[in-house]
């Protein structure tokens, strides 16, 4: 679908980023919430190998590559750690792969001050949150999801906060090692608050054990809201991440929405996957390995909703405000 086919009270809205897919793309993958730190280098390993060796056309990455961003200064940051070790060589794979097909990057609610230098250096293009993908005949809503996570207000206000352009600036101007240690703090206290609400562990903000492996026990996203943007941006799926609940949900009128896995080599089993959606509008769930191989176990295609009900979706769609980000 093109702009030419939208109402014109749907082509008024305000419109999210949109990424046009080129006439050779067989494969496009989807992929988020790898989370990349030092502490687990499962995760990093298998990173680096997906890079290296993906058979992507394109790659999408919606949110949290990494763990912690607190300045794009972070590569000036001499070789010389673990978490410097890893950013260059994350670095220096992304501008390997993205010579050979484009790679998106949305910011996550983890790496959300990734900038332009970081984009110019890896090769890797960035892309708004929402953003539309007009692929396989269809348009598809991607976005990370922490905007939409409603229910959990005090996270709201505080993205309000860290989002805001002045907030920004004054955070970048510190020295980096202050941010480094303030954004430490943050996440320490956020992994505190969240294991005593989820019950899940002892609130001290551990790295290790069955609440870190378990993964952080993030809101859902509003399904009313959901739909809105569905509907406003004339969509049939939501791709996300961030709530690290992998699954599809039917949201009823053709719509659904498509969660993608977060990548955790802590967990037993592991947890990553990639989700290659193909040229016929069909998406599977694979491993990183089969993802890879050159002639990959490929799980029977998951059905795509018919067209009629995406015609009837469109039909339905009515003028509407754009959801706050």
């Amino acid at each position: 679908m093109n702009d030419a086919t939208l109402t014109a009270a749907q082509r008024a809205l305000p419109t999210p980023d949109r990424v046009c897919a080129a006439p050779e793309w067989e494969r496009v993958e989807f992929i988020s919430d790898l989370h990349l730190r030092p502490e687990d280098p499962d995760t990093a390993s298998a990173w680096l190998h997906y890079l290296e060796h993906g058979r992507f056309d394109a790659l999408f990455i919606l949110g949290d590559l990494f763990e912690l961003w607190f300045g794009d200064d972070m590569l000036q940051r001499p070789n010389a750690t673990p978490d410097s070790t890893l950013l260059q060589r994350s670095v220096a794979a992304l501008a390997a792969a993205s010579a050979r097909a484009p790679i998106y990057l949305m910011h996550g609610n983890r790496d959300f001050l990734l900038g332009s230098a970081f984009a110019e250096t890896s090769g890797v293009r960035l892309i708004a949150d929402p953003c539309v993908l007009e692929y396989a005949g269809q348009r598809w809503l991607l976005s990370h999801g922490d905007a939409w996570c409603l229910e959990d207000r005090s996270y709201q206000s505080f993205r309000q906060m860290v989002r805001a352009p002045d907030w920004q600036r004054g955070f970048l101007a510190r020295p980096l090692a202050e941010r480094e240690a303030l954004a430490r703090m943050a996440r320490h206290t956020s992994e505190s608050q969240r294991s005593v609400g989820s019950g899940s562990g002892s609130g001290n903000g551990s790295t290790t054990g069955a609440a870190q492996a378990a993964g952080p026990d993030y809101a859902d996203l509003d399904a009313v809201t959901v739909c809105d943007w569905l509907r406003a941006t004339a969509c049939q799926t939501l791709i996300h991440g961030h709530t690290h609940r992998p699954g599809l949900h039917d949201l009823g009128l053709g719509l659904q929405r498509l969660v993608l896995s977060d990548w955790c080599g802590l967990s037993q089993p592991p947890r990553r996957e990639v989700l290659r959606l193909d040229r016929l509008g069909q998406f599977s769930r694979l491993s990183p390995e089969q993802a890879t191989a050159q002639t990959p176990a490929v799980p029977p295609p998951t059905a795509q909703p018919p067209a009629a009900h995406m015609a009837a979706a469109q039909a339905a769609a009515a003028p509407l405000p754009r959801p706050a980000a």
